[in-house]
């Protein structure tokens, strides 16, 4: 039976166990230059200590227009890669396998860094009408994700994870209400997962094969058996991992059963699990905050790694707790709307408690 402190190959990188942290932007620890900051350091400095097999860095943007505002990190510059070397130290430091986020809003872009863009001419949230990207520009876009990937190389990360889901622009061109294509990018689920798994080739021509490239993919949009196949195109191209997670739409109820200790987003990670068993390591995610519920997923084969978010903004030292390697930790509160960060005029209670 597999434990959580069993370690992990993925994507040829021995992970220590089978705790990672997912990636939560820091809304106001960035600049408008996109760079890595003192903040930055410190919070995943503290996290990288805190017991964490892997830890994937926030979402950075690819390109400046593709930020969700001017305080928003980056990976559009070279200039941009040095602060990220003392991130990658601190994680190294605690046998901690580390990786980053990259991703472009799309047709979700802030209104100030100008036209919203994506697979097709949609409406946005804000009113807008999104740019239909041509050809020639779905592929220089495309070279943006591969040149910030580069960087992310140059600066000493493990590998990337890019963001195809929540409703950004990777996952706009698989979703169907938001990619009405009718060329080789829009129609089959082969053809709207194109656009990532073109991504993914030309990263792993570009890193080598030693360069761990992970997407955080939609496990249901809405359908699962969709979302299935465009998660097989990421693997076909070279994707050695699959963290899911959810994109915008509506999700089939039933495939959660009720009795389990987990809820339907995180169910989704079971069932791609149980489909690319023993091919490709699959991470579950969302509203995991109880150490039994974690090792049950992990115990029961339900899962290879956990991607933790709240409990270790809550708790730092939150996975030495599951771990076995402190009896007491400070539990997230669930607040309806996060407290942690930015945004709000309330500080995070779980980490005013750990604190006082």
């Amino acid at each position: 039976m597999t434990k959580v402190n069993d370690p992990i190959i993925i994507g040829g990188k021995r992970v220590k166990n089978r705790i990672t942290m997912a990636p939560t932007v820091k809304f106001d620890f960035a600049g408008d230059d996109g760079k890595v900051t003192e903040k930055h350091i410190k919070h995943y400095r503290e996290r990288a200590e805190g017991g964490c097999g892997l830890i994937c860095v926030e979402a950075t943007a690819v390109t400046p227009e593709g930020r969700f505002g001017k305080n928003h990190m980056g990976l559009w510059d070279d200039d941009q890669i040095e602060g990220h070397k003392t991130i990658i130290k601190d994680c190294h430091d605690n046998d901690v396998v580390v990786i980053i986020q990259l991703n472009h809003t799309g047709i979700t872009g802030n209104p100030e860094f100008g036209e919203a863009v994506g697979p097709s001419a949609v409406e946005t949230r804000d009113g807008r009408m999104a740019h239909d990207l041509t050809i020639d520009e779905i592929h220089n876009m495309q070279d943006a994700f591969v040149a910030a990937a580069i960087r992310a190389k140059k600066a000493g990360y493990d590998g990337i994870q890019l963001h195809g889901c929540h409703g950004y622009l990777i996952n706009q061109f698989i979703m169907k209400k938001t990619n009405l294509r009718t060329d080789e990018y829009g129609g089959s689920a082969v053809n709207r997962a194109r656009f990532g798994a073109e991504i993914i080739s030309k990263i792993r021509q570009e890193c080598g094969d030693d360069f761990l490239i992970s997407v955080r993919t939609a496990g249901a949009d809405p359908e699962l058996k969709d979302a299935i196949e465009v998660a097989e195109e990421y693997v076909k191209a070279g994707c050695d991992y699959l963290q899911v997670s959810h994109g915008v739409g509506e999700i089939d109820q039933t495939l959660v059963n009720g009795s389990e200790p987990y809820n339907l987003i995180c169910s989704l990670g079971v069932h791609f699990h149980e489909h690319f068993k023993s091919r490709v390591p699959v991470s579950c995610v969302n509203s995991l905050l109880d150490p039994d519920n974690i090792k049950y997923l992990i115990e029961n084969d339900l899962t290879d790694t956990v991607d933790l978010a709240r409990a270790v903004l809550a708790d730092p030292d939150f996975p030495k707790a599951v771990l076995g390697e402190k009896d007491s930790y400070v539990r997230c509160f669930e607040c309806a709307r996060c407290q942690y960060g930015p945004f709000t005029a309330h500080k995070c209670p779980a980490e005013m408690k750990r604190m006082s």
